[in-house]
Protein backbone atom coordinates (compact mmCIF):
# COMPACT_ATOMS: atom_id res chain seq x y z
CA UNK A 1 0.00 0.00 0.00
CA UNK A 2 1.32 3.66 -0.79
CA UNK A 3 2.51 4.76 3.09
CA UNK A 4 2.17 8.43 2.56
CA UNK A 5 -1.44 8.40 1.48
CA UNK A 6 -4.43 7.93 3.70
CA UNK A 7 -7.39 5.74 2.54
CA UNK A 8 -11.16 6.49 2.87
CA UNK A 9 -12.67 3.37 1.66
CA UNK A 10 -11.41 0.79 4.33
CA UNK A 11 -13.97 -2.00 4.96
CA UNK A 12 -14.43 -3.56 8.86
CA UNK A 13 -12.95 -6.81 7.50
CA UNK A 14 -9.32 -5.13 6.47
CA UNK A 15 -9.42 -3.76 9.90
CA UNK A 16 -10.12 -6.65 11.58
CA UNK A 17 -7.22 -8.44 9.38
CA UNK A 18 -4.41 -5.92 10.35
CA UNK A 19 -6.17 -5.96 13.73
CA UNK A 20 -5.30 -9.39 14.61
CA UNK A 21 -2.63 -10.14 12.92
CA UNK A 22 0.58 -11.69 15.08
CA UNK A 23 1.79 -9.05 17.47
CA UNK A 24 5.03 -8.39 15.57
CA UNK A 25 3.59 -8.36 12.26
CA UNK A 26 1.42 -5.60 13.39
CA UNK A 27 3.71 -3.15 15.07
CA UNK A 28 6.44 -3.74 12.52
CA UNK A 29 3.55 -2.46 9.79
CA UNK A 30 2.62 0.18 12.15
CA UNK A 31 6.19 1.46 12.74
CA UNK A 32 7.36 1.26 8.60
CA UNK A 33 4.01 3.38 8.33
CA UNK A 34 5.09 5.57 11.36
CA UNK A 35 9.19 5.96 9.67
CA UNK A 36 7.54 7.15 6.09
CA UNK A 37 5.22 9.90 7.87
CA UNK A 38 6.66 11.13 11.25
CA UNK A 39 10.31 11.30 12.42
CA UNK A 40 11.73 8.66 14.45
CA UNK A 41 12.20 9.30 18.38
CA UNK A 42 10.14 12.42 18.75
CA UNK A 43 6.93 12.99 20.61
CA UNK A 44 4.46 16.14 21.12
CA UNK A 45 3.52 16.83 25.09
CA UNK A 46 0.24 17.66 25.37
CA UNK A 47 -1.43 19.11 28.34
CA UNK A 48 -5.39 18.43 29.71
CA UNK A 49 -6.98 21.10 32.14
CA UNK A 50 -10.99 21.02 33.48
CA UNK A 51 -12.37 24.72 33.14
CA UNK A 52 -15.04 23.45 33.96
CA UNK A 53 -15.77 20.75 36.27
CA UNK A 54 -19.08 18.68 37.45
CA UNK A 55 -22.33 18.54 36.94
CA UNK A 56 -23.07 17.75 33.34
CA UNK A 57 -26.76 16.05 32.14
CA UNK A 58 -25.20 13.02 30.42
CA UNK A 59 -25.03 9.77 31.43
CA UNK A 60 -21.66 8.85 30.08
CA UNK A 61 -21.03 5.14 31.71
CA UNK A 62 -17.14 6.06 32.55
CA UNK A 63 -17.43 9.89 33.50
CA UNK A 64 -17.08 11.09 37.02
CA UNK A 65 -18.68 14.53 36.02
CA UNK A 66 -22.21 13.30 35.08
CA UNK A 67 -24.54 14.52 37.29
CA UNK A 68 -26.12 10.76 37.39
CA UNK A 69 -23.66 9.84 39.66
CA UNK A 70 -22.47 9.87 43.04
CA UNK A 71 -19.01 10.41 42.19
CA UNK A 72 -17.97 12.67 45.02
CA UNK A 73 -17.42 15.23 42.63
CA UNK A 74 -19.32 18.32 42.55
CA UNK A 75 -20.13 20.96 39.94
CA UNK A 76 -18.10 23.53 39.89
CA UNK A 77 -18.01 26.95 37.94
CA UNK A 78 -16.15 28.08 34.48
CA UNK A 79 -12.66 28.73 35.49
CA UNK A 80 -11.74 32.81 35.26
CA UNK A 81 -9.66 33.67 32.37
CA UNK A 82 -6.36 34.52 34.45
CA UNK A 83 -6.18 31.01 35.96
CA UNK A 84 -6.35 29.31 32.40
CA UNK A 85 -3.57 31.36 31.27
CA UNK A 86 -1.43 30.84 34.44
CA UNK A 87 -2.02 27.19 33.96
CA UNK A 88 -1.20 27.17 30.21
CA UNK A 89 2.17 28.87 31.47
CA UNK A 90 2.96 26.36 33.41
CA UNK A 91 1.97 23.60 31.15
CA UNK A 92 4.66 24.90 28.23
CA UNK A 93 7.22 25.84 31.10
CA UNK A 94 7.07 21.60 31.74
CA UNK A 95 7.44 21.04 28.15
CA UNK A 96 3.62 20.98 26.69
CA UNK A 97 3.00 21.78 23.38
CA UNK A 98 -0.36 21.11 22.62
CA UNK A 99 -2.91 22.55 25.59
CA UNK A 100 -6.58 20.96 25.88
CA UNK A 101 -9.41 22.92 27.54
CA UNK A 102 -12.33 20.31 28.72
CA UNK A 103 -15.84 21.80 30.06
CA UNK A 104 -18.12 18.94 31.75
CA UNK A 105 -21.23 20.64 29.69
CA UNK A 106 -23.70 18.42 27.44
CA UNK A 107 -23.72 21.42 24.60
CA UNK A 108 -21.49 24.89 24.33
CA UNK A 109 -24.27 27.65 25.52
CA UNK A 110 -24.10 30.87 23.20
CA UNK A 111 -23.55 32.68 26.69
CA UNK A 112 -20.49 30.97 27.01
CA UNK A 113 -19.01 31.14 23.70
CA UNK A 114 -17.17 34.92 24.21
CA UNK A 115 -15.28 33.24 27.89
CA UNK A 116 -14.13 30.60 25.99
CA UNK A 117 -12.95 32.57 23.04
CA UNK A 118 -11.26 34.38 24.74
CA UNK A 119 -9.12 31.58 27.05
CA UNK A 120 -8.38 30.11 23.58
CA UNK A 121 -6.29 33.36 22.60
CA UNK A 122 -4.65 33.73 25.91
CA UNK A 123 -3.64 30.25 25.19
CA UNK A 124 -2.67 30.73 22.01
CA UNK A 125 -0.83 33.84 22.14
CA UNK A 126 0.98 31.58 24.70
CA UNK A 127 2.35 29.69 21.94
CA UNK A 128 0.67 26.61 22.46
CA UNK A 129 -1.45 24.44 20.04
CA UNK A 130 -5.38 24.79 21.42
CA UNK A 131 -7.68 21.96 21.43
CA UNK A 132 -11.11 21.97 23.39
CA UNK A 133 -13.81 19.40 24.62
CA UNK A 134 -17.02 21.41 25.26
CA UNK A 135 -19.68 18.95 24.57
CA UNK A 136 -21.91 19.38 21.28
CA UNK A 137 -21.97 22.38 18.86
CA UNK A 138 -24.62 24.39 17.37
CA UNK A 139 -24.42 26.35 14.02
CA UNK A 140 -22.34 29.60 14.38
CA UNK A 141 -20.33 28.48 17.81
CA UNK A 142 -17.17 26.31 15.68
CA UNK A 143 -16.61 29.81 13.41
CA UNK A 144 -16.23 31.64 16.63
CA UNK A 145 -14.18 29.19 18.24
CA UNK A 146 -12.16 29.06 14.95
CA UNK A 147 -11.74 32.65 14.38
CA UNK A 148 -10.01 33.01 18.71
CA UNK A 149 -7.52 30.62 17.09
CA UNK A 150 -8.94 26.94 17.51
CA UNK A 151 -6.95 24.40 16.08
CA UNK A 152 -8.27 21.31 17.60
CA UNK A 153 -12.23 20.05 18.44
CA UNK A 154 -12.29 17.17 20.64
CA UNK A 155 -15.37 14.74 20.76
CA UNK A 156 -15.16 11.20 21.55
CA UNK A 157 -16.98 8.97 19.30
CA UNK A 158 -16.31 6.50 22.57
CA UNK A 159 -16.65 2.94 20.58
CA UNK A 160 -18.53 1.37 17.94
CA UNK A 161 -22.45 2.27 16.98
CA UNK A 162 -23.54 -1.00 18.17
CA UNK A 163 -21.79 -0.70 21.83
CA UNK A 164 -22.29 3.03 22.35
CA UNK A 165 -25.87 2.96 23.72
CA UNK A 166 -24.37 0.38 26.33
CA UNK A 167 -22.14 3.42 27.64
CA UNK A 168 -24.48 6.73 27.25
CA UNK A 169 -28.09 7.15 26.18
CA UNK A 170 -28.69 11.00 26.99
CA UNK A 171 -27.36 11.67 23.31
CA UNK A 172 -26.75 9.44 20.09
CA UNK A 173 -24.05 8.82 17.98
CA UNK A 174 -25.39 10.75 15.25
CA UNK A 175 -25.26 14.05 17.51
CA UNK A 176 -21.84 12.89 17.90
CA UNK A 177 -21.09 12.84 14.50
CA UNK A 178 -22.97 16.30 13.72
CA UNK A 179 -20.92 17.96 16.65
CA UNK A 180 -17.84 16.92 14.26
CA UNK A 181 -19.16 18.05 11.13
CA UNK A 182 -20.28 21.58 12.57
CA UNK A 183 -15.96 21.67 13.50
CA UNK A 184 -14.94 20.29 10.28
CA UNK A 185 -17.14 22.61 8.29
CA UNK A 186 -15.64 25.71 10.06
CA UNK A 187 -12.04 25.11 9.77
CA UNK A 188 -11.29 23.39 12.88
CA UNK A 189 -9.16 19.67 12.94
CA UNK A 190 -10.72 17.12 14.48
CA UNK A 191 -9.55 14.83 17.40
CA UNK A 192 -11.52 11.94 17.81
CA UNK A 193 -10.86 8.74 19.20
CA UNK A 194 -12.19 6.53 22.15
CA UNK A 195 -11.75 4.20 25.31
CA UNK A 196 -11.22 0.83 25.78
CA UNK A 197 -12.10 -1.30 28.67
CA UNK A 198 -15.60 -0.75 29.02
CA UNK A 199 -16.73 -3.98 28.28
CA UNK A 200 -16.45 -3.99 24.80
CA UNK A 201 -15.07 -6.27 23.12
CA UNK A 202 -12.68 -7.14 20.23
CA UNK A 203 -15.12 -6.26 17.62
CA UNK A 204 -16.16 -2.81 19.09
CA UNK A 205 -12.46 -1.63 18.94
CA UNK A 206 -12.24 -2.71 15.23
CA UNK A 207 -15.98 -0.68 15.05
CA UNK A 208 -14.66 2.07 16.40
CA UNK A 209 -11.64 2.18 13.83
CA UNK A 210 -14.05 1.75 11.06
CA UNK A 211 -16.76 4.54 11.83
CA UNK A 212 -13.59 6.80 12.30
CA UNK A 213 -11.49 5.90 8.86
CA UNK A 214 -15.43 7.12 7.37
CA UNK A 215 -14.51 10.59 8.43
CA UNK A 216 -13.51 12.26 5.43
CA UNK A 217 -10.75 13.71 5.70
CA UNK A 218 -9.70 11.74 8.35
CA UNK A 219 -9.52 12.89 11.75
CA UNK A 220 -6.17 15.10 12.76
CA UNK A 221 -5.87 13.61 15.69
CA UNK A 222 -6.67 10.22 17.38
CA UNK A 223 -6.84 9.52 21.06
CA UNK A 224 -6.99 5.87 22.47
CA UNK A 225 -7.75 6.08 26.21
CA UNK A 226 -7.82 3.11 28.43
CA UNK A 227 -10.79 3.43 30.71
CA UNK A 228 -9.60 4.66 34.38
CA UNK A 229 -12.98 3.35 36.54
CA UNK A 230 -14.05 5.87 38.57
CA UNK A 231 -16.04 4.21 41.43
CA UNK A 232 -19.73 5.55 41.78
CA UNK A 233 -20.02 5.10 38.32
CA UNK A 234 -21.84 2.24 36.31
CA UNK A 235 -18.14 1.38 34.62
CA UNK A 236 -16.37 1.70 37.53
CA UNK A 237 -16.08 -1.78 38.37
CA UNK A 238 -15.11 -2.38 35.08
CA UNK A 239 -12.19 -4.95 34.57
CA UNK A 240 -8.86 -3.83 32.67
CA UNK A 241 -7.80 -4.42 29.25
CA UNK A 242 -4.72 -5.64 28.73
CA UNK A 243 -1.90 -3.31 27.27
CA UNK A 244 -1.61 -5.83 24.53
CA UNK A 245 -5.27 -4.98 23.46
CA UNK A 246 -4.14 -1.08 23.68
CA UNK A 247 -1.09 -2.02 21.62
CA UNK A 248 -2.81 -3.77 18.40
CA UNK A 249 -5.44 -0.62 18.84
CA UNK A 250 -2.82 1.61 18.28
CA UNK A 251 -1.23 0.10 15.96
CA UNK A 252 -4.14 -0.22 13.82
CA UNK A 253 -4.58 3.15 14.17
CA UNK A 254 -1.38 3.95 12.85
CA UNK A 255 -1.67 1.87 9.77
CA UNK A 256 -5.51 2.82 8.50
CA UNK A 257 -4.45 6.56 9.78
CA UNK A 258 -0.54 7.49 8.58
CA UNK A 259 -0.91 11.04 8.63
CA UNK A 260 -2.94 11.62 11.87
CA UNK A 261 -1.41 12.10 15.54
CA UNK A 262 -2.43 9.07 17.22
CA UNK A 263 -2.70 10.07 21.21
CA UNK A 264 -1.34 7.79 24.09
CA UNK A 265 -4.03 9.11 26.31
CA UNK A 266 -5.31 8.42 29.59
CA UNK A 267 -4.96 5.36 31.30
CA UNK A 268 -1.27 6.15 31.66
CA UNK A 269 -0.78 6.22 35.58
CA UNK A 270 -1.44 2.33 35.96
CA UNK A 271 1.13 1.28 33.66
CA UNK A 272 4.46 0.53 33.83
CA UNK A 273 6.88 2.11 32.38
CA UNK A 274 7.65 -0.92 30.08
CA UNK A 275 3.74 -1.10 29.44
CA UNK A 276 4.09 2.67 28.14
CA UNK A 277 7.22 2.03 26.18
CA UNK A 278 5.04 -0.80 24.09
CA UNK A 279 2.56 1.60 23.49
CA UNK A 280 4.66 4.13 22.22
CA UNK A 281 6.68 1.22 20.13
CA UNK A 282 3.40 0.96 18.76
CA UNK A 283 2.72 4.24 16.89
CA UNK A 284 1.99 6.38 18.92
CA UNK A 285 3.55 10.10 18.79
CA UNK A 286 1.58 12.01 21.53
CA UNK A 287 1.21 12.01 25.14
CA UNK A 288 -0.36 13.91 27.78
CA UNK A 289 1.76 15.28 30.57
CA UNK A 290 0.71 16.91 34.02
CA UNK A 291 -0.45 15.34 37.08
CA UNK A 292 -4.07 15.46 36.12
CA UNK A 293 -6.24 15.12 32.73
CA UNK A 294 -9.66 16.16 33.14
CA UNK A 295 -10.06 14.53 36.93
CA UNK A 296 -8.28 11.57 36.78
CA UNK A 297 -4.42 11.11 37.69
CA UNK A 298 -1.56 11.14 35.54
CA UNK A 299 2.01 10.01 35.47
CA UNK A 300 4.38 13.09 36.83
CA UNK A 301 6.96 14.97 35.28
CA UNK A 302 9.78 12.73 37.07
CA UNK A 303 7.60 9.36 35.47
CA UNK A 304 7.32 11.08 32.13
CA UNK A 305 11.05 11.78 32.04
CA UNK A 306 12.52 8.12 32.76
CA UNK A 307 9.82 7.16 30.19
CA UNK A 308 11.11 9.53 27.54
CA UNK A 309 14.83 8.13 28.51
CA UNK A 310 14.24 4.60 28.40
CA UNK A 311 12.78 4.66 24.96
CA UNK A 312 15.10 7.32 23.57
CA UNK A 313 12.62 10.15 22.12
CA UNK A 314 12.57 13.71 22.67
CA UNK A 315 9.76 15.99 23.08
CA UNK A 316 9.30 18.09 20.07
CA UNK A 317 6.93 20.76 18.77
CA UNK A 318 4.44 19.93 16.12
CA UNK A 319 6.02 22.30 13.76
CA UNK A 320 8.85 20.40 14.18
CA UNK A 321 7.14 17.15 13.89
CA UNK A 322 5.51 17.61 10.90
CA UNK A 323 8.54 19.02 9.19
CA UNK A 324 9.99 15.94 10.31
CA UNK A 325 7.21 13.86 7.85
CA UNK A 326 7.84 15.84 5.00
CA UNK A 327 11.26 15.51 5.05
CA UNK A 328 11.12 11.61 6.17
CA UNK A 329 8.72 11.53 3.48
CA UNK A 330 11.28 12.68 0.44
CA UNK A 331 14.15 10.88 1.97
CA UNK A 332 11.93 7.84 1.47
CA UNK A 333 11.21 8.80 -2.06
Amino acid sequence: MPFDLPRHNWTKDEIRDIYEQPLDTLVGQALEIKRVNWADGQLQKSQLLSIKTGGCPEDCGYCSQSSHFDTGLGAEKLMPLEDVVAAAKRAKAGGADRFCMGAGWRSLKDRDVPKVAAMISAVKAEGLETCVTLGMLEDGQAEALKEAGLDYYNHNLDTSPEYYTTVVTTRTYDDRLDTLAKAREAGVKLCVGGILGMGEGREDRIGLIHELSKLTPHPESVPINMLVPIKGTPLGESPAVSVTEMARAIATCRIVFPKSWVRLSAGREGMSEGEQALLLLSGANSIFIGDRLLTTDNPGEDRDQALLDAVGFEAASHEVMEQGAKKTLIDAR
